[in-house]
C-alpha cells in the first residue's frame, strides 16, 4: 500500500518536489499540499493536467494552520517540508507538530530533486531572501555576454496565478500582462527583462528546462527565497547578507547553500558595518572552508532624485525581503540616507492586509512592504501609500509601482547594482568561469 504523504510548501519548492519525486511514484500517494508564507495561495488545487493518472481530480491545497487536522483526516504517514527561508526554530516547531500528530517528518535533498541540464548551469543562491542575489545574477549575465555566450535566466518559481500554466517565458514587458503576474514576480523579472535577457519560470521545471536549453548557451539559475537550485549546477555562487549577520547558520536552507557553494559573495559591504562583514565572512569560512569568498558593494541610484532629496519620504521596499525575510532596511532606505531624506511613518493610515502585515512583521514599521498578490491587495497598497503624511514616495522595490497604481505624491524609483569591493574581484572570477564554458 502506498504511503500517504502531505507536502507542506509555499507554491514553489513543493510543486517541484512533487513533479520530480512523487509524480508517477507508486511508493507514495500525495493526499494534500499545504501553503504558508505567501498570502492567497491556499484553497486552490494542484491541477490534474500536471499530476499523473493517480490524481484525476488534482490535489487540494490547504492553509498550513490545518496541518494536524489534515494528518488525521487523510491518515497521513509522512509529511515533507518543501519551502525555504525558515529559521531552524520554526522548522523544528513544524516537525514537532507533525510528529505529535503521528506522522513522520522528512526533507528531500538535491539527489532526489535536482534535474540534469544539457547546458552548463550557474546557480546563484542566497542565505536569506533579500540578500541581493539578483544583482549577482545580473553580474553573471554580463560576464556570460562578455564571453559571447547567450545566458538565459531560470527563476525560482512564484506560481501565484493559474497553476495550469506549466511554463512562463518572459521576453519583454508585455509578457507581464500576458501572465497576469503579481508585484513580487515583477520585482524579480523586471531588471532581467530590461537588460534583454529571456526569463523562464512556472510550475514544471522539467518542461522549463527543455525550452530554456533551446535558447541558452548557459543557464543562470536565479534562486529565490534562498532555496537551493532545482538543476544540478556546474558552479554554485551563494550571496550572504551582513545586514543579517549570523543568519547564514540559523536558517534553512541558507546553511545548506553555503555548504554547497563554490563561491560566497558577501554583499552590501558599502552599507553594512565592517565588523558584520568580517563576521559573516568568517562564519561562511567555518561552514565551507573550500569556498572562494568575494566582497561586493550594492550601489543605489535614483531616477528622479530632485523629487525626494532632503524631503520627508515614504519608503516602499521589496515585499518578501522585509516581511518573512526580516530585512529592516533595503535599497529604498539606503537611497533615502544618501539623499538626506527623513522617513515618514507608514503605519497610521495602513488598511486591510497592509495593516495586518505590520502586525505580523512589526520590524517593517518604518517602511512599507510592496505587497500586491491580488487585485484587492493592490487597492489596499494604493490606499495605504496615499494615506501617509509625506512629501514624496521613494520606491525601493524593483517593481515600478507607478505603472500599477495611482500614487498621489511625487514618486522616484531606486535601482541597485553590484560592484567589486576589493580583491579578489567577483567579476574576474565570473569572467574565468564563463570563458571556460566557451
Amino acid at each position: 500500500m502506498a504511503r500517504r504523504a502531505i507536502i507542506i510548501g509555499a507554491a514553489g519548492r513543493d510543486f517541484h518536489n512533487f513533479n520530480v519525486y512523487f509524480r508517477n511514484n507508486p511508493v507514495y500517494q500525495v493526499v494534500a499540499f499545504t501553503a504558508a508564507q505567501i498570502p492567497y495561495i491556499e484553497n486552490r488545487t494542484y491541477p490534474a493536467e500536471l499530476a499523473d493518472r493517480q490524481y484525476p481530480d488534482g490535489i487540494p491545497i490547504y492553509g498550513e494552520e490545518k496541518l494536524e487536522e489534515l494528518i488525521a483526516r487523510y491518515s497521513a504517514d509522512e509529511v515533507f517540508f518543501s519551502y525555504s527561508d525558515v529559521s531552524y526554530e520554526n522548522l523544528m516547531h513544524l516537525a514537532s507538530r507533525v510528529i505529535a500528530a503521528g506522522a513522520s517528518f522528512s526533507l528531500l535533498g538535491p539527489k532526489d530533486t535536482q534535474l540534469e541540464s544539457k547546458k552548463p548551469v550557474i546557480a546563484v543562491l542566497a542565505t536569506r531572501t533579500g540578500a541581493g542575489k539578483s544583482t549577482i545574477a545580473r553580474m553573471a549575465v554580463d560576464s556570460a555576454r562578455k564571453a559571447d555566450l547567450r545566458p538565459v535566466i531560470v527563476r525560482h518559481p512564484m506560481p501565484y496565478g493559474d497553476l495550469r500554466v506549466a511554463v512562463q517565458h518572459f521576453k519583454d514587458y508585455s509578457d507581464f500582462k500576458k501572465y497576469d503576474i503579481t508585484v513580487e514576480e515583477e520585482e524579480e523579472y523586471a531588471d532581467h527583462i530590461a537588460r534583454g535577457v529571456d526569463v523562464f519560470a512556472g510550475v514544471d521545471y522539467g518542461r522549463i528546462l527543455e525550452q530554456a536549453e533551446k535558447l541558452a548557451d548557459v543557464i543562470i539559475w536565479d534562486g529565490g527565497n534562498n532555496d537551493f537550485s532545482f538543476y544540478r549546477a556546474d558552479c554554485t555562487i551563494v550571496v550572504a547578507d551582513p545586514l543579517r549577520q549570523g543568519h547564514e547558520s540559523l536558517y534553512h536552507p541558507g546553511e545548506v547553500n553555503v555548504r554547497l557553494a563554490d563561491a560566497v559573495v558577501i554583499n552590501k559591504v558599502n552599507v553594512a558595518a565592517a565588523e558584520a562583514v568580517e563576521r559573516t565572512a568568517e562564519s561562511c569560512r567555518k561552514l565551507n572552508p573550500k569556498a572562494r569568498i568575494f566582497r561586493v558593494a550594492s550601489e543605489v541610484s535614483v531616477d528622479l532624485p530632485e523629487l525626494v532629496r532632503g524631503k520627508r519620504v515614504l519608503v516602499v521596499e521589496d515585499g518578501p525581503s522585509v516581511t518573512h525575510g526580516e530585512l529592516r532596511e533595503g535599497a529604498g532606505v539606503s537611497a533615502a540616507k544618501m539623499l538626506g531624506c527623513r522617513l515618514a511613518d507608514p503605519r497610521p493610515g495602513a488598511v486591510g492586509s497592509i495593516k495586518k502585515a505590520y502586525e505580523k512583521y512589526p520590524w517593517a514599521g518604518h517602511v512599507m512592504p510592496a505587497l500586491g498578490y491580488s487585485a484587492q491587495q493592490m487597492k489596499e497598497l494604493e490606499e495605504s501609500i496615499n494615506a501617509v503624511d509625506c512629501d514624496a514616495v521613494l520606491l525601493g522595490t524593483p517593481a515600478d509601482l507607478r505603472k500599477r497604481i495611482r500614487i498621489n505624491r511625487p514618486a522616484a524609483k531606486v535601482t541597485f547594482e553590484g560592484r567589486d569591493a576589493g580583491e579578489p574581484r567577483l567579476t574576474g572570477y565570473l569572467d574565468g568561469i564563463f570563458a571556460s564554458l566557451r
